[in-house]
Protein backbone atom coordinates (compact mmCIF):
# COMPACT_ATOMS: atom_id res chain seq x y z
CA UNK A 1 0.00 0.00 0.00
CA UNK A 2 1.20 3.28 -1.20
CA UNK A 3 1.68 6.51 1.58
CA UNK A 4 -1.28 8.47 -0.16
CA UNK A 5 -3.38 5.27 0.30
CA UNK A 6 -2.40 4.45 4.07
CA UNK A 7 -2.95 8.28 4.98
CA UNK A 8 -6.70 7.86 3.46
CA UNK A 9 -7.08 4.13 5.13
CA UNK A 10 -6.38 5.77 8.72
CA UNK A 11 -4.92 4.59 11.49
CA UNK A 12 -5.89 1.06 12.24
CA UNK A 13 -8.16 1.36 15.14
CA UNK A 14 -7.30 -0.12 18.76
CA UNK A 15 -8.76 -3.38 19.43
CA UNK A 16 -11.90 -3.99 22.11
CA UNK A 17 -11.61 -6.31 24.55
CA UNK A 18 -14.66 -6.44 27.44
CA UNK A 19 -13.56 -8.24 31.03
CA UNK A 20 -16.84 -9.41 32.64
CA UNK A 21 -16.25 -9.30 37.07
CA UNK A 22 -13.43 -6.93 36.17
CA UNK A 23 -13.68 -4.18 38.91
CA UNK A 24 -11.59 -5.46 41.33
CA UNK A 25 -9.29 -8.39 41.76
CA UNK A 26 -8.09 -11.11 39.10
CA UNK A 27 -10.22 -9.06 36.64
CA UNK A 28 -8.54 -5.38 37.40
CA UNK A 29 -5.60 -7.07 36.95
CA UNK A 30 -6.76 -8.30 33.71
CA UNK A 31 -8.20 -4.62 32.76
CA UNK A 32 -4.41 -3.71 33.26
CA UNK A 33 -2.94 -5.71 30.95
CA UNK A 34 -4.91 -5.38 28.21
CA UNK A 35 -5.09 -1.79 28.50
CA UNK A 36 -0.98 -1.44 29.14
CA UNK A 37 -1.01 -3.66 25.44
CA UNK A 38 -3.45 -1.20 23.56
CA UNK A 39 -6.46 -2.29 23.74
CA UNK A 40 -9.44 -0.47 24.82
CA UNK A 41 -11.09 -1.88 27.72
CA UNK A 42 -14.64 -2.23 28.68
CA UNK A 43 -15.07 -3.48 31.92
CA UNK A 44 -18.42 -5.23 32.96
CA UNK A 45 -19.34 -5.76 36.52
CA UNK A 46 -22.26 -6.57 38.74
CA UNK A 47 -21.06 -3.48 40.64
CA UNK A 48 -21.36 -0.49 37.71
CA UNK A 49 -20.39 2.17 39.42
CA UNK A 50 -17.34 0.21 40.57
CA UNK A 51 -16.56 -0.89 37.14
CA UNK A 52 -16.82 2.81 35.89
CA UNK A 53 -13.89 3.82 38.26
CA UNK A 54 -11.89 0.85 37.04
CA UNK A 55 -12.04 1.54 33.65
CA UNK A 56 -11.75 5.68 34.47
CA UNK A 57 -8.22 4.92 36.42
CA UNK A 58 -6.82 3.02 33.19
CA UNK A 59 -8.06 6.62 31.00
CA UNK A 60 -10.63 7.79 28.93
CA UNK A 61 -10.59 5.68 26.09
CA UNK A 62 -12.00 2.76 28.59
CA UNK A 63 -15.44 2.45 29.51
CA UNK A 64 -17.29 0.70 32.58
CA UNK A 65 -20.17 -0.75 32.52
CA UNK A 66 -22.75 -2.45 34.66
CA UNK A 67 -23.75 -6.09 34.11
CA UNK A 68 -25.29 -9.37 35.55
CA UNK A 69 -24.19 -11.85 33.42
CA UNK A 70 -26.69 -14.80 34.62
CA UNK A 71 -29.15 -12.24 33.30
CA UNK A 72 -30.11 -13.11 29.28
CA UNK A 73 -31.63 -9.10 28.37
CA UNK A 74 -29.02 -7.47 30.81
CA UNK A 75 -25.99 -9.33 28.63
CA UNK A 76 -27.71 -8.47 25.64
CA UNK A 77 -27.80 -5.12 26.05
CA UNK A 78 -24.59 -4.71 27.22
CA UNK A 79 -23.04 -6.14 25.09
CA UNK A 80 -24.57 -3.81 22.11
CA UNK A 81 -23.77 -0.72 24.71
CA UNK A 82 -19.81 -2.17 24.36
CA UNK A 83 -20.22 -2.50 20.70
CA UNK A 84 -22.30 0.92 20.21
CA UNK A 85 -19.55 2.73 22.66
CA UNK A 86 -16.49 1.10 20.89
CA UNK A 87 -17.84 0.17 17.47
CA UNK A 88 -17.06 -3.52 18.04
CA UNK A 89 -15.64 -6.22 20.08
CA UNK A 90 -12.56 -7.77 19.33
CA UNK A 91 -12.08 -10.38 22.08
CA UNK A 92 -13.91 -11.26 25.36
CA UNK A 93 -12.51 -12.65 28.85
CA UNK A 94 -15.02 -14.19 30.94
CA UNK A 95 -14.25 -13.33 34.46
CA UNK A 96 -17.22 -13.14 36.55
CA UNK A 97 -18.03 -15.43 39.04
CA UNK A 98 -18.89 -15.66 42.68
CA UNK A 99 -17.49 -17.84 45.36
CA UNK A 100 -19.33 -21.18 46.65
CA UNK A 101 -19.76 -21.91 50.47
CA UNK A 102 -17.15 -24.70 50.89
CA UNK A 103 -19.56 -26.42 52.99
CA UNK A 104 -19.76 -30.03 52.90
CA UNK A 105 -21.72 -31.91 50.46
CA UNK A 106 -24.69 -32.80 52.55
CA UNK A 107 -24.82 -29.74 54.31
CA UNK A 108 -25.02 -27.56 50.75
CA UNK A 109 -28.04 -25.56 49.56
CA UNK A 110 -29.27 -26.34 46.36
CA UNK A 111 -30.63 -22.75 45.76
CA UNK A 112 -26.69 -21.94 46.33
CA UNK A 113 -25.45 -24.20 44.04
CA UNK A 114 -27.55 -23.27 41.40
CA UNK A 115 -26.57 -19.69 41.34
CA UNK A 116 -22.86 -20.75 41.13
CA UNK A 117 -23.55 -22.08 38.27
CA UNK A 118 -25.74 -19.35 36.77
CA UNK A 119 -23.26 -17.29 37.36
CA UNK A 120 -19.72 -19.18 36.16
CA UNK A 121 -21.30 -21.39 33.67
CA UNK A 122 -24.40 -19.66 32.32
CA UNK A 123 -23.20 -16.25 32.37
CA UNK A 124 -19.87 -17.39 30.08
CA UNK A 125 -22.29 -18.93 27.66
CA UNK A 126 -24.48 -15.59 27.47
CA UNK A 127 -21.72 -13.57 27.04
CA UNK A 128 -19.90 -15.50 24.54
CA UNK A 129 -23.19 -15.84 22.49
CA UNK A 130 -24.24 -12.33 22.35
CA UNK A 131 -20.21 -11.17 22.03
CA UNK A 132 -19.95 -14.15 19.45
CA UNK A 133 -22.68 -12.31 16.91
CA UNK A 134 -20.53 -9.41 15.79
CA UNK A 135 -17.27 -11.47 16.06
CA UNK A 136 -19.00 -13.68 13.50
CA UNK A 137 -20.34 -11.21 11.00
CA UNK A 138 -17.23 -9.76 10.94
CA UNK A 139 -15.29 -13.04 10.84
CA UNK A 140 -12.99 -12.59 13.43
CA UNK A 141 -12.60 -12.23 16.99
CA UNK A 142 -11.06 -14.17 20.30
CA UNK A 143 -12.99 -15.50 23.45
CA UNK A 144 -11.24 -16.76 26.79
CA UNK A 145 -12.93 -18.32 28.96
CA UNK A 146 -11.85 -18.53 32.93
CA UNK A 147 -11.85 -21.70 34.22
CA UNK A 148 -9.81 -22.76 37.20
CA UNK A 149 -8.05 -25.79 39.09
CA UNK A 150 -11.28 -26.44 40.30
CA UNK A 151 -12.54 -27.62 37.15
CA UNK A 152 -9.74 -29.92 36.32
CA UNK A 153 -8.49 -31.38 39.75
CA UNK A 154 -10.99 -32.67 42.23
CA UNK A 155 -11.30 -30.28 45.31
CA UNK A 156 -14.08 -31.60 48.49
CA UNK A 157 -16.85 -29.59 49.15
CA UNK A 158 -16.52 -27.09 45.88
CA UNK A 159 -19.21 -29.18 44.11
CA UNK A 160 -20.64 -25.73 42.25
CA UNK A 161 -17.69 -24.47 41.44
CA UNK A 162 -15.81 -27.50 40.41
CA UNK A 163 -18.77 -28.04 38.29
CA UNK A 164 -19.24 -25.00 36.73
CA UNK A 165 -15.70 -24.43 35.82
CA UNK A 166 -15.45 -27.84 34.44
CA UNK A 167 -17.94 -27.13 32.48
CA UNK A 168 -16.87 -24.00 31.31
CA UNK A 169 -13.78 -26.48 29.55
CA UNK A 170 -16.04 -28.20 27.92
CA UNK A 171 -18.30 -25.39 26.35
CA UNK A 172 -14.83 -23.69 25.12
CA UNK A 173 -14.22 -27.36 23.42
CA UNK A 174 -17.63 -27.09 21.65
CA UNK A 175 -17.59 -23.34 20.74
CA UNK A 176 -14.45 -23.81 19.65
CA UNK A 177 -15.28 -26.49 17.02
CA UNK A 178 -18.22 -24.59 15.78
CA UNK A 179 -16.53 -21.58 15.45
CA UNK A 180 -13.63 -22.08 14.24
CA UNK A 181 -14.74 -21.87 10.77
CA UNK A 182 -16.01 -18.37 11.23
CA UNK A 183 -12.66 -17.40 12.15
CA UNK A 184 -13.41 -16.71 16.26
CA UNK A 185 -11.16 -18.62 18.08
CA UNK A 186 -12.29 -19.82 21.74
CA UNK A 187 -10.11 -20.74 24.26
CA UNK A 188 -9.92 -21.13 27.83
CA UNK A 189 -7.08 -20.32 31.34
CA UNK A 190 -7.23 -22.21 34.34
CA UNK A 191 -5.63 -20.60 37.17
CA UNK A 192 -4.72 -21.50 40.66
CA UNK A 193 -4.67 -19.63 43.46
CA UNK A 194 -4.11 -15.94 42.75
CA UNK A 195 -2.85 -13.20 45.25
CA UNK A 196 -5.05 -10.85 45.50
CA UNK A 197 -7.60 -8.71 48.12
CA UNK A 198 -10.03 -11.70 48.62
CA UNK A 199 -7.83 -14.30 49.13
CA UNK A 200 -5.80 -12.21 51.89
CA UNK A 201 -8.93 -11.48 53.88
CA UNK A 202 -9.56 -15.82 53.37
CA UNK A 203 -5.92 -15.91 54.67
CA UNK A 204 -6.23 -13.35 57.56
CA UNK A 205 -9.88 -14.99 58.57
CA UNK A 206 -8.23 -18.17 58.79
CA UNK A 207 -10.07 -19.52 56.49
CA UNK A 208 -7.46 -20.19 54.19
CA UNK A 209 -3.68 -21.44 55.04
CA UNK A 210 -1.14 -19.79 53.48
CA UNK A 211 1.66 -21.86 54.03
CA UNK A 212 -0.24 -25.39 53.32
CA UNK A 213 -1.87 -23.97 50.15
CA UNK A 214 1.76 -22.62 49.26
CA UNK A 215 3.37 -25.92 49.85
CA UNK A 216 0.94 -27.35 47.34
CA UNK A 217 2.11 -25.16 44.22
CA UNK A 218 5.48 -26.41 42.64
CA UNK A 219 6.53 -23.16 41.93
CA UNK A 220 6.23 -22.33 45.99
CA UNK A 221 4.16 -19.00 45.72
CA UNK A 222 0.58 -17.85 44.73
CA UNK A 223 0.11 -16.10 41.15
CA UNK A 224 -0.46 -12.40 40.42
CA UNK A 225 -3.44 -10.95 38.54
CA UNK A 226 -1.41 -9.76 36.26
CA UNK A 227 0.19 -12.74 35.37
CA UNK A 228 -3.40 -14.27 34.97
CA UNK A 229 -3.81 -11.35 32.51
CA UNK A 230 -0.57 -12.16 30.57
CA UNK A 231 -2.12 -15.73 29.70
CA UNK A 232 -5.90 -14.34 28.55
CA UNK A 233 -3.83 -11.73 26.94
CA UNK A 234 -1.46 -14.18 25.02
CA UNK A 235 -4.75 -16.30 23.81
CA UNK A 236 -6.33 -13.18 22.48
CA UNK A 237 -3.58 -12.18 20.51
CA UNK A 238 -2.38 -12.85 16.80
CA UNK A 239 0.32 -15.22 18.26
CA UNK A 240 -2.09 -17.58 19.09
CA UNK A 241 -3.85 -17.22 16.02
CA UNK A 242 -3.18 -21.52 15.52
CA UNK A 243 -4.73 -21.89 19.22
CA UNK A 244 -8.10 -22.67 19.86
CA UNK A 245 -9.94 -25.27 22.16
CA UNK A 246 -7.54 -25.55 24.58
CA UNK A 247 -7.61 -24.81 28.34
CA UNK A 248 -4.49 -23.58 29.61
CA UNK A 249 -3.14 -23.63 33.36
CA UNK A 250 -1.68 -20.70 34.86
CA UNK A 251 -1.09 -22.34 38.35
CA UNK A 252 2.65 -22.44 39.10
CA UNK A 253 2.22 -26.43 38.59
CA UNK A 254 -0.72 -27.16 40.70
CA UNK A 255 -2.54 -29.03 38.22
CA UNK A 256 0.37 -31.34 37.19
CA UNK A 257 1.71 -32.58 40.85
CA UNK A 258 0.91 -35.72 41.37
CA UNK A 259 2.71 -37.13 43.97
CA UNK A 260 2.79 -37.52 47.43
CA UNK A 261 3.62 -34.87 49.95
CA UNK A 262 4.14 -31.25 49.83
CA UNK A 263 4.86 -29.97 46.25
CA UNK A 264 7.44 -27.18 47.33
CA UNK A 265 9.26 -26.73 50.26
CA UNK A 266 11.78 -23.97 51.05
CA UNK A 267 15.69 -24.72 50.43
CA UNK A 268 17.15 -25.20 53.91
Amino acid sequence: MSDLAEQAAGPTPRPVVLITGAAQGIGAGMAGVFAGAGYRVAIADLEGLAAEAAAASLGPEHAGFGLDVADETVVRETVFAVERRFGRIDAVVNNAGIGDSHLPTLEQDFAAFRKVLDVHLAGSYLVAREAGRGMIARGAGSIVNVSSIAGLTGMPRRNAYSAAKAGIVAMTEALACEWAARGVRVNAIAPGYVETALVAKLIGAGRIDRDRMVSRVPMGRLGRPEEIGQAALFLCSPRAGFITGSCLSVDGGWAAFNDAGPAWQPER
